[in-house]
C-alpha cells in the first residue's frame, strides 16, 4: 500500500473553515473573485467586498498562509490561490408557526470552505516583483512631488509673513515722526488752527 496525495487531493497548502453558517452559493459568490489572485490582492479583493462571507473567508486565506509559513516556509509574497471551493454542509431545519395551525419550514444551511495556496512559479515571482517595484517607483516619484510642494508653500509663507508684520509695524511710526517733523517746523495741518485764526481767515475772505 503506497501512502502520498490522494487522487482528489490538490497540491498546495490549504485552510478550512467547517459548518460554516451561510449557504454554499453565497460562498461561492466569493470565491470566484480571488481564486487566481495572489495573496495581496485577494486579501484586497476580500477586504473591500461587501458581502456577509467576506470575512470568514478572509480569515480562511490567512489560515493558510500562516500554514504555508509554518509548515513549508514560504513567504506570502510568493502565493497565490490556486483552488478554492466551498462544500455543501448539512442544513438545519427549524419551522415558523403560520395561519390555522399551519407551520412554515426554514432551512438554514451551512457549507465548508476550502482554500489552497500555492508558490508561484519563478517566472511568475519575477513579474509580481516588477509589478510591485512599479508601484514603489511611482509612490516615491508621488511623494517626492507632494513634499517639494509642501516644501514651496511654506518658504512663500514664510516670505510673505515677515514683509506684513514690518509693514503693519512701521506704518504708524512713520506717520507719527512726519506730524511730529512738521509741527516743529511749524507748518500747521489744515483745519487745525485756532477759532480765532479761523474767525480772521473767514472776514478776509469776505472783503
Amino acid at each position: 500500500m503506497t501512502f502520498g496525495l490522494k487522487t482528489n487531493e490538490r497540491p498546495g497548502t490549504r485552510a478550512e473553515l467547517r459548518y460554516a453558517r451561510f449557504s454554499a452559493y453565497k460562498a461561492r459568490e466569493v470565491l470566484n473573485l480571488i481564486r487566481g489572485k495572489t495573496v495581496a490582492e485577494a486579501a484586497a479583493i476580500l477586504e473591500f467586498t461587501e458581502r456577509g462571507a467576506s470575512e470568514p473567508i478572509l480569515k480562511v486565506l490567512n489560515s493558510a498562509v500562516a500554514n504555508a509559513g509554518h509548515n513549508d516556509g514560504i513567504a506570502a509574497e510568493e502565493l497565490f490561490v490556486s483552488a478554492c471551493f466551498a462544500d455543501e454542509g448539512p442544513t438545519l431545519k427549524r419551522f415558523r408557526p403560520r395561519a390555522r395551525g399551519r407551520a412554515g419550514r426554514i432551512r438554514k444551511r451551512t457549507c465548508h470552505v476550502t482554500v489552497i495556496v500555492s508558490r508561484l512559479s519563478p517566472e511568475q515571482l519575477e513579474i509580481e516583483r516588477a509589478k510591485s517595484s512599479r508601484r514603489g517607483q511611482a509612490t516615491n516619484v508621488a511623494a517626492s512631488r507632494a513634499r517639494r510642494v509642501a516644501s514651496s508653500r511654506r518658504s512663500g509663507e514664510a516670505a510673505e509673513t515677515p514683509a506684513d508684520a514690518g509693514d503693519e509695524g512701521v506704518e504708524p511710526t512713520e506717520a507719527a515722526e512726519a506730524v511730529e517733523a512738521a509741527e516743529a517746523a511749524g507748518f500747521a495741518a489744515p483745519g487745525s488752527g485756532t477759532g480765532d485764526e479761523q474767525s480772521d481767515d473767514a472776514a478776509e475772505g469776505e472783503n
